[in-house]
């Protein structure tokens, strides 16, 4: 069988004396490195040091210690091939049989704030080159870059002999995953550093993620999920109270937080439900504003998630007690606010959400690929940027906005009527735009009378105006961009309407 030689490189240095002193039990021979082969000698485990091997020490501070022929030779070297093991027996290389590495910390080091030249000396090349060099070669070499597997490695040994061809295989493919990994980091680490422009169309992209919670299903119980992101990124929102957060949840707490964005200039409440808007209201408080959001829909406010701009005091922390809800979602919370929720709901999540959001650009994972978009809110319309048809109700503008907001948070088709700071109707969701229109009239249930309206995308037709205007609404916000603008517009002269046209469409999907 031959000397089985263990080639030992390891930053982690976590039980890696422990490793080491039962593999020398079994009769192998140890080869390590610098600071690794220090802590195994301390330990009282005799091993070779990398030089003793290629016959150099190790030279520019370190940065060449394993990168020799009569490293690799053994790593790479093909047992069964005869060619291979003739140049083995010409050069004197030694095998190697197993490669324990783990690598500079570049993650960790940009984390902690480091700058350009310090990133650079924690990118680690020999480690990477050990692993892949031995991943490649598994059925003859065992990769293992994990020191939470050295128990595993050690038991099989010890009971077969040998590590198994599949426990060789699931070693190998973490070890190539450890290393893709390693590799995206420090692509965007450096992207970051050397402050390197963002694109939302790459040509290829590669995209490292963590693993930043186990969700308990989907968003139904058949399916599996937890949630990810960027290692540079940090957990947008802090948990305070309440149950542990579902996949459902972090959908609606997506549109939550959108919409806190969109009204961050105002004292605003926006309800959701199954990830789009189903109240929403500005006003002087939270209270006031949390009531009047209610107030739209009150049906399917229940069990939504509840998003406000401000801080929850206690006033509006026994309101909210009064109701069912998954979510509460707010800059901050009074201490007695917090308490009395906790108390009286100890379900209800409560999350404190400062306005910062995962980076990167909008991906959805669909049976024909992944599509990337650049993750904007839409650009705000102005007065005098847009067009006005019929008289322009500038009396009116603070009315419009709220409705173009509304009607840009909900799902396309998306209208939004809205009255004194409030929606009263909203239409989500439909496949026709005249449909959303008449259920939100109908959902105003009598308060359209003077109210305005929104639309995320154009009316393709006059019946959508016809409708608002026997509704008696006064002015509406639409994008225009319609084959029939020119109908519509005559439409809305003829009927009396106001109708400011952005230029902005703002479907969601």
């Amino acid at each position: 069988m031959g000397q089985k030689r263990a080639l030992v490189s390891v930053y982690d240095k976590r039980n890696v004396a422990e490793l080491a002193k039962n593999l020398t039990d079994m009769g192998w021979e140890i080869i390590s490195s610098s600071g690794t082969a220090r802590t195994i000698r301390e330990a009282g485990v005799p091993v070779k040091e990398v030089e003793d091997l290629t016959g150099y020490p190790h030279m520019l501070g370190g940065r060449v210690k394993t990168l020799h022929p009569s490293v690799f030779g053994g790593i790479l070297a093909r047992r069964h091939f005869e060619t291979d093991l003739a140049d083995v027996e010409k050069f004197g290389i030694p095998m190697i049989d197993m490669v324990v590495c783990n690598l500079y910390p570049f993650e960790e080091t940009y984390r902690g704030g480091a700058g350009l030249d310090d990133l650079l000396e924690n990118i680690d090349i020999g480690g990477v080159t050990l692993i892949r060099a031995a991943a490649k070669n598994f059925r003859h070499v065992i990769p293992v870059t994990d020191p939470d597997d050295y128990g595993k490695v050690v038991d099989e040994i010890r009971s077969e002999g040998n590590v198994t061809l599949s426990t060789r295989e699931a070693l190998a493919l973490k070890a190539f995953l450890k290393t893709s990994y390693y590799d995206a980091v420090i692509l965007e680490g450096l992207s970051r550093a050397c402050g390197a422009e963002r694109t939302a169309s790459p040509e290829v992209t590669v995209l490292p993620l963590s693993r930043k919670a186990e969700l308990r299903y989907g968003e139904n119980p058949h399916q599996s999920a937890s949630l990810y992101s960027h290692p540079f990124d940090d957990t947008p929102w802090r948990q305070i109270s309440g149950k542990p957060l579902s996949y459902n949840n972090i959908l609606d707490l997506d549109c939550a937080m959108r919409s806190m964005s969109l009204f961050q200039s105002d004292c605003a409440c926006v309800i959701i439900k199954h990830t789009t808007p189903c109240g929403i209201a500005v006003s002087e408080d939270p209270v006031s504003s949390y009531l009047k959001a209610f107030e739209c829909d009150p049906v399917s406010a229940f069990g939504g998630i509840i998003a406000l701009t401000r801080e929850v005091d206690e006033q509006t922390a026994r309101r909210v007690a009064d109701q069912f809800a998954e979510v509460l979602v707010a800059p901050s919370f009074s201490e007695s606010a917090a308490l009395i929720l906790a108390s009286e709901k100890p379900s209800l999540r409560l999350i404190e959400w400062g306005g910062n959001k995962a980076s990167g650009p909008s991906m959805v994972n669909t049976w024909s690929g992944v599509l990337f978009q650049e993750d904007a809110l839409p650009p705000l319309p102005r007065p005098d940027s847009g067009e006005w048809v019929g008289e322009p109700r500038k009396d009116l503008w603070d009315e419009l906005i709220l409705a173009w907001k509304s009607a840009a948070l909900g799902k396309s088709n998306s209208i939004s009527i809205v009255r004194e700071g409030a929606t009263v109707g909203i239409g989500r969701g439909f496949t026709s735009r005249v449909d959303a229109v008449k259920w939100a009239i109908i959902q105003a249930d009598g308060k359209t009378d003077g109210a305005v309206m929104g639309s995320d995308a154009y009316f393709p037709f006059p019946d959508s105006l016809e409708a608002a205007a026997e509704a008696k609404i006064s002015a509406v916000i639409q994008p225009g961009g319609s084959m029939r603008d020119e109908e519509v517009k005559q439409a809305a002269l003829r009927l009396g309407i106001s109708m400011f046209i952005s230029g902005w469409r703002t479907f969601r999907h």
